[in-house]
């Protein structure tokens, strides 16, 4: 079966690396409507507003990206065992084909060829398998990344909901932020935010079992 493990903060990232996050304010302004839009635009001291969260980092320290990953990947470890399993004992049925074939051990023609026939329609059996297994563990990822995704969008919304950033950008293996002034990363925060909401929600559904 091929290999599909995808480690903690380089696979999650495919789902949360295309974020980008855009908020606007909505209060009602007067006056000139072409100074309107700069007012919008920029801060109290002319800046445009922006953040961004190391996305490489953030995984690293979110305890909820760190469990489902590795649910995910005891999963495959599951999945991997189960068809090499199911592999070893083909193989082992076709070198006993062989061996009886190089010794005459069948009684005719024919029936070594049902047996090769056999042989053949299980290998083909566990092809299909591997790309079924393979195909899961690829939409479980996909699962989980969509999760993390929404929820780092759904706090991001409530973190913003004063307007204090017009965009919010990631930041994967430092590839799109090259300078930052500091309080631009907001990644601590973000994590710190994201870990003590996961705690409570752990603790709640434990609680209630």
């Amino acid at each position: 079966m091929k290999k599909n493990r995808q480690v903690v903060n380089f696979t999650l990232l495919l789902g949360l690396a295309s974020m980008i996050f855009a908020s606007c304010q909505t209060e009602k302004s007067t006056g000139d409507p072409s100074l309107k839009s700069t007012n919008d635009t920029l801060s109290e001291n002319g800046t445009f507003p922006v953040a961004y969260i190391d996305t490489d980092s953030l995984l690293r320290q979110y305890g909820l990206a760190i469990d489902l990953q590795e649910e995910l990947l005891k999963k495959e470890e599951k999945s991997r065992t189960n068809f090499n399993e199911e592999a070893k004992k083909l193989q082992s049925q076709m070198t006993e084909f062989q061996r009886k074939v190089q010794n005459n051990g069948f009684l005719s023609r024919e029936r070594a060829e049902q047996e090769q026939r056999n042989l053949m329609a299980r290998d083909q059996e566990l092809q299909n398998l591997n790309a079924k297994l393979s195909q899961e563990l690829m939409g479980e990822q996909e699962m989980v990344n969509r999760q993390l995704r929404d929820t780092l969008t759904t706090y991001l919304t409530e973190l913003n909901f004063d307007g204090r950033y017009k965009l919010i950008l990631t930041n994967t293996m430092s590839d799109n932020v090259l300078y930052s002034v500091p309080g631009v990363n907001i990644t601590q925060q973000v994590a710190d935010a994201l870990n003590k909401r996961y705690e409570i929600s752990k603790n709640n559904k434990a609680n209630s079992k």
